[in-house]
Formats: C-alpha cells, structure tokens, sequence
C-alpha cells in the first residue's frame, strides 16, 4: 500500500495511487499439485542454499554512499540472492541493507530488527534514522535492537527495475482518471497495456520473480546474513503481507513480529479485491477529513459543513479539468496530492492549508505541492520504480481479471457512491489485465507450527488497509493478539503518539509478552489546524 510522494510525482497512466490487493473473482486456489509442490520444495531447498552461504558470508558493513541520505554511524551492505530460487546457482541479485546498532548495553542487545514500511516498492533504508533523529516513540526499542533497513529486490538500490522513462512517467497534467466516455476509457486501456508491455520490455528478465513469497525469501536470506538465528520484523502497510507470508513460510524462523495497517491476507483479496475495498475506504476516510475541514473553517474557509467542502473539492476539480492549474495541475495531480489527507492524519493541516491558499487566490502553493518537478530527476527515477515495483509484484503476485467488462462494471458501480479514489485506482492497477508473465497463486496465509504470537496494529477507518485485514490476519495467525486504534484511520499506528498502542508494542518487542486478550485504544489525538 504506497503511499502518496510528498511531491505528487503522477503515477500510473491516471497519476494517481493507493494500494492494492486482489485475485480473481472467482478462482478457487488451486490445490497443491505434484507439479507446484516440486518447484515449492525446489524453492525451499533454493532458500535454504542461499541462506546457508549469506551466514557464512556475512555482511561486509561501511559507510553508506554519500548519495544515499544516511548519516553516520548508519552503516551500508550488501546481501547476495538468487534472482531465481528454484536455480539457487544461476543470476544473483545484490540487496542493499543498512544498520545502526543498538543504543544500549552488550546485554541489553537482543538481536536486528529488520522494518518494511510497505508498497510494493517502499524503501525500508530510512529505518535506522529512527536513532540518528532520535525518535521518541522508538528510544526504548533502539536499546534493545540494531534496527536494520533493506530495499526489496526491484526497488532502489536492489536491482532495481522500471517500466518507463522516469521523465516521461512523471510529465503532467495526466488524463482525468473519471472517463467522460468510452473513448476515454479506451485511451486510458491503451496506456495501461503500454505501461505493462514497457514493464516487460526494460524488466523483462526480473518481472517473473517480482513476487511476495520471493521477498519473503530475501528476508529470510537477510536474517541469515545477519547472523540471527530468529527474525524480528517490524511491518507496516505491504509489511504486513510481507510479515503473513513469512509467517506462514517460515514459522519457526518467528522472534517477534508486529504487522501495523494489515493487508488483507485472503487469496481471494490478493489483490483485485483489496484495491475494490480500499475504494470504499478511501471515500469513509475523505469524509472523516473533509469534517474535520468543516470544523476547522475559522482556519481553512472552505466551508462550515461537508457538503460545502465537497462543493469546493468539486469546483476545484471541474476548473483543473477544464483549465490545468499552472498548465500542470489536472484532476489526476489532484488526487495524487488530495489523498495524502485521507492516507495520513499528519497530512490533514498541510493539505487543507494548500486548498485554502488556492482558494484565497494563491494558486503557487498547489502547483508547488502538485506537480511534478521536471529538474528533480534522481526524485522521478524513485516515483517511476516505485510504481514499477508496486505494478510488478502486484500484478505478478496473483491472477488478475482480464475481461475488461470485469473491470468496467465493478469500477463504474463502485465509482457511484465512492468517486474519490475509483478510477484511479482502476487505471493504476489495470496494466495486471495484460500482465505479460505467468501470474501466480497467492500463497494460503495461515498458522505454522511454532509459530510464536504475533502483534497486529490497526485502525478501525484506515482507508489504504480496511480494518477487515486486520481481523483476517488475526483470525489466521493463531495466538496473535490485536491491539484496534477504534475512531482512527491514520495508517502506520505504531508511528502515532498513543500511549496506549506505543506501551504495547515496546513491551511486545522487549519482553515478548502480549496482553492476555486483544486490546481496544481510544484514538490519539486529532490534528490541530
């Protein structure tokens, strides 16, 4: 579940993103045939290989490159991967990882905690930050833990692999991604099939291990490299897919794990359907932010009830479509910006105050906020890999509908009564209709034998991970323990000020205790204007 860049860089051919998750309509999962069963075996044992030579390798840890954004003492290295692992010996791939080392004593110490905030196409490198700026919520932790940050296999500095030139991706204003007619849906069609043939043609050779269980086994192969005998794992958003499946993978390989703003793991969710729930979300969250805008209109002027808010929300959007404001800022730019508020409570005050200066005659404050910025290339090349990844894994991890009479009826259906985020997010996902390589089957997320408890973080009106995830999750992970944020929808809770959810997760973390049942937290504080 990507979240929005601070800059909107447009994603997709709609310029637009959230996250995902499906699996065709009505595939049953198929059971394990002789045929699968082999090449899983043939992986497993593959994982195994790797893993084994990783520990004996170890990491080769130094400075990070001055490029990177990583102060000292935050160190940098390498973990080697097989890009294939049915074919432990044949192409590696090399997995940038960084560290810093706990801050407390050599007793304290009880191992790496290794972080992914999410995507598909997250960068977790800016985990070890968390010490260097000395975050409050993570002190306690950063005692106890090296905290330890990696770039999945596709993304940044692993491999990295894309789907079109970066200048070209980002270039605004995009089409409306609300079509006006079926001409428009067939223009929007075309970019998508040109955005999944780019994928095949600058990726080709990555795109068939572009998956779920593949970055799962990295994970695996890192924890090795680390010389941890056990993985700790901090998951947040995608995270938390990466964390089922692991869980489910590798059992007893299982410390301590806390999933935050759960992917639901369902195989029929992955991932059609979960982008078909986030639509629905997105729109709960939109409303929970434009009365907050109401309320604050002493401040913002933009209205003193929802319905004058949404008035202005669609009197901005009908002049961006009909005139780009700056000649850059369409309705596809909108809401790659406008969605950062209903993701993001910290962005609720910065987005209003950008709408408001807009609507008092600064029209500066939007374009600077989005649209795209041409001279900012190393800035464009991360939003196109970032969507690249997002489209690969997501498309390759799972069958995707390819009848577009599918996809037409549930999105025009849905678009009625939740118009935000639909269509975006249909034409962001819709390259996965004519994915050019052989989709898989999501692996069945459930209990493994050793498989200690497991913490799970979520609120109850996350628009990017419906809360329904988070009750999946921990209906499959027997002895997990929920802690729900109840009237919150800010995704990524454990990064929220909440005494009651910040307690929690250190006592877990340090301690492996968990409450004796699960556990309901009044919201943290809402955002001041």
């Amino acid at each position: 579940m990507r979240p929005p860049k601070k800059k909107a860089a447009a994603l997709g051919s709609a310029g637009v993103f959230v996250t995902a998750t499906l699996i065709a309509g009505a595939v049953a999962a198929p059971s394990a045939s002789a045929d699968s069963r082999h090449g899983q075996d043939r992986e497993a044992r593959g994982t195994a290989i790797a893993a084994a030579r990783a520990a004996k390798a170890g990491i080769t840890w130094q400075d990070c490159p001055a490029d990177w954004g990583l102060e000292k003492p935050i160190q940098c290295g390498w973990v080697t991967v097989p890009l294939d692992y049915a074919k432990p010996n044949g192409k590696q791939i090399k997995l940038a990882v960084d560290r810093i080392g706990n801050t407390g004593t050599k007793a304290e110490r009880q191992g790496a905690l290794i972080y992914n905030p999410g995507g598909p196409g997250g960068s977790g490198l800016r985990f070890p930050r968390r010490v260097t700026t000395k975050a409050p919520l993570w002190v306690n932790t950063a005692k106890a833990y090296d905290f330890v940050g990696f770039d999945p296999r596709g993304v940044g500095h692993s491999a990295p692999i894309s789907c079109a030139d970066p200048q070209e991706f980002v270039k605004a204003p995009k089409m409306d991604p609300v079509p006006d007619s079926e001409a428009d849906k067939r223009a929007q069609r075309k970019l998508a099939a040109e955005y999944a043939a780019g994928c095949k043609e600058r990726s080709g050779e990555m795109l068939p291990h572009m998956t779920t269980p593949n970055t799962v086994r990295d994970l695996d192969v890192i924890r090795a490299a680390l010389g941890e005998k056990k993985l700790n794992f901090l998951g947040v958003s995608y995270g938390t897919y990466i964390a089922a499946v692991y869980g489910t993978m590798f059992p007893t390989h299982v410390r301590r794990m806390v999933a935050d703003s759960v992917v639901n793991p369902s195989r029929e969710k992955i991932w059609y359907e979960a982008n078909l729930d986030q639509d629905v979300a997105f729109e709960m969250r939109w409303k929970d932010w434009q009365d907050w805008v109401a309320k604050n209109d002493a401040t913002y002027h933009l209205g003193d009830t929802r319905a004058e808010v949404q008035a202005q929300w669609l009197k901005l959007r009908a002049a961006a479509k009909k005139n780009p404001i700056g000649g850059v800022v369409g309705p596809a730019e909108l809401i790659s910006f406008f969605q950062s508020a209903p993701y993001y409570d910290s962005s609720w005050a910065p987005t209003a105050q950008v709408w408001s200066k807009y609507v008092a005659g600064d029209t500066q404050a939007l374009v600077d906020a989005a649209a795209p910025d041409p001279s900012d290339t190393a800035g464009n090349a991360a939003s196109e890999n970032g969507n690249a990844v997002y489209t690969a894994v997501e498309c390759t991890d799972a069958k995707w509908p390819t009848s577009w009479k599918k996809w037409d009826h549930d999105n025009t259906e849905l678009h009625k009564k939740y118009p935000f985020m639909t269509w975006a997010n249909a034409w962001l996902n819709l390259p996965c209709a004519t994915w050019p390589v052989k989709q898989q089957t999501p692996v069945n997320v459930k209990t493994g034998k050793g498989l200690p408890p497991v913490l799970i973080v979520q609120a109850t009106r996350d628009a990017a991970t419906p809360y329904e995830g988070a009750l999946e999750l921990h209906k499959r992970f027997k002895g997990s323990r929920l802690i729900t944020e109840k009237n919150a929808g800010s995704h990524g809770v454990t990064g929220l000020a909440n005494p009651c959810i910040n307690e929690r997760v250190d006592a877990y973390l340090l301690t492996g205790k968990v409450d004796a049942a699960d556990v309901t937290c009044a919201p943290h504080a809402t955002p001041t204007p």
